[in-house]
């Protein structure tokens, strides 16, 4: 069992629960919920697809994200090791690790594209600062955002840059790097996040935008649509890229996994629909394509910029706080793979920073040259599934819609079944034993067949 008191591994731990909270928010809350949420929401039927994201948040994220965090709380290290760890305390198989080391995977691969996106931030960052979007239209907002994809060359030097910061926020540690950060500017965020509602709901067509995103047509909901929307909640939340289970390696005995969880999702979810609120007025008041794919917030939120009063400070602001969201996201995604590299190859983490960002950086030119040079370069053309895809596509599927639900199936079968109950029920110290109950339940009967349903349909469809 589980020692009562703390254990020491070398690794800090948060100095507080707000800080472990802010930083799970500020891991949860970036460009899955303000870039992509909206233009997914878009892509896929509006409020039907809300419904069902907020459903897959609560109903499998939750379960899983409170295994995550009780299975790094109890191994105290990386989530490759945390899960061998696991694994051999409860008298399993220690190449359960392999799972641990799946989904630091997935964090690496996500981090290839993610890392290019919030480029594209820091770079609108810059145009804000030099007043760029004083004056434009509608075709001046897509010609600049088609500007920025036609590139490289600029990608890969702003790209750079969000990988340098993450970098150097890593290598600050825990409470000096990534704490102090997200406590500060993530309640911001939040705040910007509100004013700019207000704005939309004043200037925007905000009745257009509620009946589009809260009045859903489930006639427009197919195996697709599910299989998007779980994809985009384990994204989101953070769900299976071992952040979360590293984060809980740090997380003191004192605080409570379950309520912290809840306060999490919730979070994330109130951030991905604020933003669903400030950027659809304005995409049905300009009488944009609420479809139109990633660059919906970077075609859109310009606009609004040019004609609202004080719009260039409001431009930096929000442009600013959008970064360090994005980048707070890549310190979730990045520290797992330094804390790795702390402990499997005695690298400092300053190093193993430097190290890993510069690897990423250069595989993310093949994201960057997915938006224009090699667009139609399609690698895996012969496989049915991947036809037409290019290699961004294929990394979005592979990770979205493969490695993250089986990353999650497995962690909860992991906790469901591979652990004893009693292991559980001692990580989590929930007072009430029927929410316990619950959650075994969820964990064991209902998040792994919900999971692999929506597996097998989408591959299948």
């Amino acid at each position: 069992m589980h020692a009562s008191g703390e254990i020491s591994t070398g690794h800090e731990n948060w100095s507080s629960r707000f800080g472990f909270l802010m930083a799970s928010v500020g891991f949860a809350v970036g460009l899955g919920n303000i870039w992509k949420f909206p233009y997914l929401t878009g892509e896929n039927g509006g409020g039907a697809f809300v419904v069902i994201y907020l459903i897959c948040a609560f109903s499998i994220g939750v379960p899983i994200l409170m295994a995550e965090v009780l299975i790094g709380r109890r191994g105290r290290m990386s989530a490759n090791e945390s899960m061998r760890v696991v694994a051999v305390q409860e008298g399993r198989n220690p190449n359960w690790h392999w799972l641990g080391a799946m989904t630091m995977l997935t964090a690496f691969i996500i981090l290839v594209t993610y890392s290019v996106v919030t480029g594209w931030v820091l770079e609108y960052l810059f145009k804000a600062g030099v007043n760029r979007f004083a004056g434009i239209d509608q075709s001046d907002s897509v010609s600049i955002f088609a500007n920025v994809l036609a590139n490289p060359l600029d990608m890969m030097f702003w790209t750079g840059i969000s990988l340098g910061l993450t970098a150097f926020i890593v290598a600050a540690g825990v409470q000096k790097g990534i704490e102090r950060t997200v406590t500060i500017l993530m309640p911001l965020l939040f705040t910007l996040l509100v004013i700019l509602v207000i704005y939309s709901s004043v200037v925007g067509d905000f009745t257009a935008a509620i009946d589009f995103l809260f009045v859903p047509d489930f006639t427009e909901v197919s195996a697709k649509v599910v299989l998007v929307a779980i994809g985009q909640a384990f994204f989101s939340v953070g769900v299976a890229m071992a952040g979360m289970m590293t984060y809980g390696a740090y997380l003191p005995r004192s605080v409570s996994i379950s309520r912290s969880i809840v306060i999490i999702v919730f979070a994330d979810s109130c951030v991905a629909l604020l933003a669903g609120l400030a950027i659809f007025p304005l995409v049905f008041q300009h009488h944009l394509d609420p479809s139109g794919g990633p660059g919906l917030i970077f075609e859109t939120l310009p606009l609004a910029f040019a004609d609202m009063p004080g719009g260039y400070l409001f431009a930096i602001m929000f442009f600013l706080l959008l970064a360090v969201a994005a980048i707070t996201s890549m310190v979730g995604l990045l520290e797992p793979l330094v804390s790795w590299a702390e402990e499997n190859k005695d690298i400092s983490r300053r190093k193993g920073g430097i190290i890993l960002g510069s690897g990423i950086w250069l595989l993310s030119f093949l994201s960057i040259f997915s938006y224009n040079s090699i667009a139609e370069f399609f690698p895996l053309n012969a496989l049915p599934f991947f036809g037409g895809r290019n290699i961004n596509d294929v990394m979005a599927i592979m990770t979205d819609q493969f490695m993250l639900p089986v990353g999650g199936l497995m962690i909860a079968l992991f906790a469901g079944w591979i652990m004893r109950r009693e292991s559980t029920h001692d990580e989590l110290a929930m007072e009430n034993q029927t929410l316990f109950s619950v959650w075994h339940f969820l964990i064991r009967y209902i998040v792994p067949p919900a999971v692999l349903m929506v597996f097998i349909l989408g591959f299948g469809g």
